[in-house]
């Protein structure tokens, strides 16, 4: 997952490929308050991972339930209708399917507790699902402000004998906790739930019904105004249960097929874990894009999509049916000849943050003309490819803000798009961004490379480090590349010889490298130690002497250029291997400071060494590499010069930062 302060991605020009979604968060925190309140033990499998699932997962740990998690496998040891501790003070984030389901379900149970999250929670409407409990004599108190969390659950005197009326018209979430919770006290009378108003968001009713009756509860429904929990209902595990994936999540990349597949000969997008039987609304997602122009293909679990008509169909929708899904629409809109009008959203108002409002600020950033009404939003596209802007995204603590808005990177203009807080997505898809990134394509001169060049000792490898960290960018250290050649090699049985030159450059290309920081990842295994020692130094040399290694290093190293991003640190990164990058560095310090850098990184190993010893082994190896015939030691023609010899790494690091924000069309953050 990214989480770094923004997230800048270059301009993609097509997908292809396969993306495995995570599953749904709408089911997966169903299924697991379901489980803990259900007798038996239940394995849920597929579960999604994120914030919204880990609120949940603490919480009925402090509610005395056994969860145990292995990967997205979960055991639940269920609590039968029985709560193993009735005190606790219970942190929901902002985790709307967390904290609705689980007032509903402690104060019909009872105890002491106390339910917060961040303030944006705060700020989320829960006053019509406290009424509704209240009215069957459960305890629940405003901690702050009448009608939003926190909230204070105490010992209800329930009352059943009357239906319980709940409006409908401003978040499906308040039925669902209801149709949740009830049937744990349904044990001697039918329970009867009236629908105050229009019921929106439906689909996620239809999901809540399928799921109880996997628990053994049956609800009958009147149309869309009445609900009947039967008596003598009892919540029962279904032994093992398979999370869908998120047809939310899907949506963005349903998007992205019909956008940019064909665009250079991509055939489709092929998308698994879900497929147009899902039991979740937001499926319907496939129709709206097939009136924009998508083509879709289902199979059980699967879905492929490419590119149909071209540009986009503006479209006119109603899509009170899928109300999360409908926010990656505004974003195909901007694609689509005309202006598309989506309808009947009044509940974007209350989610993670004003999506309406979010949407339309961010729209017009891009240069597209928004309208937006209390239940509705109009987007008309930049009429050329010319009216687009590149612009800095605020995300708002959202994550379908983030999702959706890194389909702009596909724009006609080939303009970059900055994701602030890309982090967010941890709430339902830690990680979507390298999902997208290993589907996306664009041109290798677009995907943007920052190098670092300098001298032995002079702390290349510590501030490329950092940088790459700041902006999320692969790191490539190509001093090592040598000894980790060197090591595969032996690993490998070749000696390093002339006589198996041609054996170990071809192994160059099966390698699998990766640096993070201060570790070296060779195939999978951290090889950081292995690579620094005097004898690895060595052999390093013996594969450097070979010419056929040297033209394959060259090689491996363009291939770290990958999205979002590369920094490259070395001796001739800005001179030899990335000419054209759009930052070079070329770093320096004193002889006398790097030395003194080398000595106390030495005795810290506890490897003798004296001060002058070193001076005057560095002052030789600059002059050696500075005369080599190939690829001498030199800065670039435009590299930026930096002499850190009185400056901290995080002096160095902010000020290559500023040189790089300069560089870009966005404003700093």
């Amino acid at each position: 997952m990214f989480s770094t302060a923004f997230l800048d991605i270059p301009p993609l020009t097509g997908v292809s490929g396969t993306v495995v979604l995570p599953g749904s968060k709408s089911i997966s925190n169903r299924v697991l308050l379901l489980s803990a309140l259900s007798a038996g033990r239940t394995t849920l499998i597929d579960l999604l991972d994120s914030d919204d699932t880990r609120v949940m997962f603490e919480a009925l740990r402090a509610l005395g339930c056994g969860v145990r998690q292995s990967g997205s496998t979960v055991e639940i040891d269920g609590l039968g209708g029985q709560l193993g501790h009735r005190q606790a003070a219970l942190f929901m984030g902002n985790a709307g399917t967390a904290i609705r389901p689980l007032t509903a379900a402690l104060a019909v149970l009872g105890g002491d507790f106390e339910l917060r999250g961040v303030p944006r929670m705060h700020e989320r409407p829960i006053g019509d699902l406290v009424d509704a409990l209240r009215q069957i004599g459960c305890h629940i108190d405003y901690l702050g402000q009448d009608g939003f969390p926190p909230l204070h659950i105490g010992q209800p005197g329930l009352k059943l004998g009357t239906p319980i009326r709940v409006r409908g018209d401003v978040s499906s979430q308040f039925l669902t906790a209801l149709l949740m919770a009830l049937p744990l006290v349904a044990a001697t009378r039918d329970i009867v739930i009236e629908v105050v108003g229009e019921l929106i968001s439906r689909p996620y009713i239809e999901i809540t019904l399928n799921l109880l009756a996997r628990f053994n509860v049956r609800v009958v429904r009147d149309g869309w105004q009445r609900f009947t929990i039967p008596a003598a209902s009892q919540l029962r595990s279904p032994g093992t249960l398979f999370v869908e994936a998120d047809a939310s999540s899907a949506s963005y990349f349903i998007a992205a097929g019909a956008i940019a597949t064909g665009a250079r000969g991509q055939k489709c997008l092929r998308i698994e874990g879900v497929g147009a039987d899902s039991i979740q609304g937001d499926i319907r997602f496939i129709e709206a894009a097939q009136m924009m122009g998508a083509q879709v293909q289902s199979g059980p679990n699967w879905l492929e999509v490419s590119r149909g008509c071209w540009p986009l169909k503006a479209i006119d929708l109603d899509c009170n049916h899928i109300p999360d899904a409908a926010m990656t629409l505004a974003m195909m809109a901007l694609y689509a000849q005309g202006s598309t009008t989506l309808r009947n959203i009044a509940s974007w108002r209350v989610k993670e943050t004003d999506r309406i409002a979010a949407m339309a600020c961010e729209l017009r950033k891009l240069g597209a003309t928004v309208e937006e009404g209390a239940d509705f939003i109009r987007v008309t596209p930049p009429a050329a490819a010319a009216d687009w802007r590149a612009a800095s995204i605020h995300t708002y603590d959202d994550h379908r803000m983030a999702m959706c808005f890194s389909l702009a990177a596909f724009n006609p203009a080939g303009l970059p798009v900055r994701i602030v807080d890309p982090k967010c997505v941890a709430k339902t898809f830690p990680d979507y961004f390298e999902a997208l990134f290993s589907l996306a394509q664009t041109s290798a001169q677009a995907i943007p490379v920052i190098c670092v060049d300098g001298p032995t000792a002079s702390g290349k490898g510590t501030l490329a480090g950092a940088v790459a960290q700041a902006l999320g960018y692969h790191l490539l250290d190509s001093g090592s590349l040598y000894r980790i050649t060197a090591l595969a090699a032996l690993q490998a049985g070749l000696a390093l010889e002339f006589a198996h030159e041609q054996a170990i450059a071809d192994l160059i290309p099966g390698l699998s490298i990766r640096f993070s920081q201060d570790q070296v990842f060779l195939n999978g295994v951290d090889v950081s130690e292995a690579i620094r020692t005097e004898e690895a130094g060595m052999n390093a040399s013996r594969v450097s002497a070979l010419p056929k290694v040297r033209l394959a290093l060259i090689a491996l190293q363009h291939s770290f250029r990958q999205l979002p991003g590369l920094v490259a640190d070395g001796r001739d990164m800005g001179t030899i291997i990335f000419p054209e990058a759009a930052l070079k560095v070329f770093l320096t310090a004193s002889a006398e400071k790097r030395a003194q850098r080398r000595y106390k990184q030495l005795i810290s190993k506890g490897i003798s060494a004296t001060l002058s010893g070193l001076r005057a082994d560095l002052e030789a190896r600059d002059a050696r590499d500075t005369s080599r015939s190939v690829a001498p030691l030199k800065p670039a023609q435009d590299a930026q010069l930096l002499d850190n010899s009185d400056l901290t790494v995080e002096e160095s690091v902010n000020l290559v930062l500023d040189w790089w924000q300069s560089k870009q069309p966005f404003r700093a953050i």
